[in-house]
């Protein structure tokens, strides 16, 4: 299924993704998705594009793993605590 209504993001907000994730950097990610706000300082691993759209793939620091369409995500900034 193809996803008519994503908004590509510009190549400086991919290009942070790209870094983030080849640094081990951790994030603190605000995105809204299934009409919820979702909040979470996650560690970003690689970018895929699946249906038209571009996502992130990220873990938590519990191991849990997440999958955000990057036009979802709201605001992006370095997490407090930028280590495990």
């Amino acid at each position: 299924m193809l996803h008519d209504d994503y908004q590509p993001v510009d190549c400086a907000r991919h290009s942070e993704y790209e870094l983030a994730a080849m640094r081990g950097e951790w994030l603190d990610l605000r995105w809204q998705a299934d009409g919820q706000w979702h909040n979470a300082c996650l560690q970003p691993r690689d970018l895929e594009t699946r249906n038209g759209a571009e996502y992130l793939l990220a873990r938590d620091r519990q191991g849990r793993r997440y999958r955000i369409r990057l036009d979802r995500i709201h605001e992006t900034r370095p997490c407090k605590e930028n280590t495990p």
